[in-house]
């Protein structure tokens, strides 16, 4: 068993990126950048108008001005005329500023007639104009390679002028639910030996939230040639394999045996933990394989602690990163710490982080309240409300 810090350590140091790929722009949203995407074009590319009004010279620029129209300027239309003393051009917000003019009034401060238009009002200290690559220029670094591109980093990827990106692959995932109790949810209720295979579910979810594709799915009794079969087809498929229940030491659990025979080296059999402390990491036939509790609370627990931070490091994300603890205040009061470090299931109210009622391992009505895991370390004293703990979005 090692400590929380310990394992995190070994998937930072020994997940490294899978293969990329080049995506087209419409089917990158999600994806990990594989390279840093630099601007192929300036933005904006060259001055325009900030607003809609008229482009003139500073120097023409006072209250009472009468200035003859020129021209006009449309955003993605023709180069209007150059400005000359006593000129003006029309111009919408995008447009090319002309050639001469440095300044835009803008339009409700202007009174136009017959060709003309007059400085009506005074117009402030602003010019209304934005500079060549003002915001960036050709060449200039816009996204780090491991950026997410999220819905933001999207439109920033657009802009650099880039009709594909490099991205990595989504890791291909396997889930094997363990458990001669488990039933398919719907026909649980014919058998009362039975429960509601659930936990995969989550897990499912989870890892597509995360980037990772789920590739095979299975569900196997507490038979040891039947699951190493399983583990076999599992391991032939995906990058990461995932087991949930049979993480323990009783007689049927088979989750670590199921994979001897394909060559497993374990990472570590168990952590130092609460809720959790079965949960495993190692490695077969070169992919991953990670044991996570049946209990659907540690299971989930784990999965958020240890499965999120390696799917980060297979698509070249910094999985510390994941892990982006708050500094928060509690709402009530905690009890003391034993010999492992806690993670207690919140939920945030006005006053701070309050404990769900019922912290058990195996809990999955409560579940869905929990939004926020806070991490008491081994032997903390009490806490009382008002201390700031640290916490991890669940």
């Amino acid at each position: 068993m090692i400590a929380f810090d310990a394992a995190q350590a070994l998937i930072a140091a020994q997940a490294k990126p899978l293969r990329a790929e080049v995506v087209a722009l419409d089917e990158a949203a999600g994806r990990i950048l594989a390279e840093p995407v630099h601007a192929a074009v300036s933005s904006p590319r060259r001055d325009v108008s900030a607003m809609d009004g008229y482009a003139l010279r500073l120097a023409d620029a006072a209250v009472g001005a009468r200035l003859t129209v020129i021209g006009e300027s449309f955003a993605g239309g023709a180069l209007p005329p150059a400005v000359a003393a006593g000129q003006a051009v029309r111009i919408f917000t995008g447009a090319a500023m002309p050639e001469g003019a440095d300044l835009v009034v803008i339009q409700e401060n202007c009174e136009a007639a017959a060709g003309a238009v007059t400085i009506a009002r005074p117009f402030g200290p602003g010019h209304h104009v934005r500079r060549m690559g003002s915001d960036f220029a050709v060449g200039d670094l816009l996204l780090p390679a491991g950026r997410r591109l999220d819905p933001l980093a999207m439109v920033t990827l657009a802009s650099a002028d880039g009709a594909s990106v490099p991205v990595f692959a989504p890791p291909r995932v396997a889930l094997i639910a363990t458990g001669d109790e488990l039933a398919p949810p719907g026909t649980a209720r014919d058998n009362p030996l039975t429960i509601p295979e659930s936990v995969s579910f989550g897990v499912a979810a989870l890892v597509a939230e995360q980037g990772g594709a789920v590739v095979h799915r299975a569900s196997g009794v507490d038979d040891l040639p039947a699951l190493t079969a399983e583990a076999g087809r599992a391991l032939a498929v995906a990058d990461v394999v995932i087991t949930t229940g049979g993480a323990s030491v009783g007689e049927r659990d088979f989750a670590k045996a199921m994979f001897q025979p394909h060559g497993l080296e374990l990472l570590f059999a168990k952590v130092a933990i609460k809720p959790g402390k079965p949960v495993w990491l190692g490695r077969a036939q070169g992919r991953w394989v990670l044991g996570l509790p049946g209990n659907p609370t540690s299971a989930m627990v784990t999965a958020r602690l240890f499965l999120v931070p390696l799917l980060a490091a297979l698509q070249g994300r910094d999985p510390q990163a994941l892990l982006d603890w708050a500094d928060l205040p509690l709402a009530r009061a905690l009890p003391a710490t034993g010999d492992r470090e806690t993670f207690v299931r919140m939920v945030r109210t006005p006053e701070g982080l309050a404990p769900l009622g019922n912290q058990d391992s195996g809990v999955q009505g409560a579940l869905s309240s929990a939004q926020w895991l806070v991490r008491r370390t081994i032997g903390a004293p009490a806490a009382k409300a008002g201390d700031r703990v640290q916490a991890l979005r669940f």
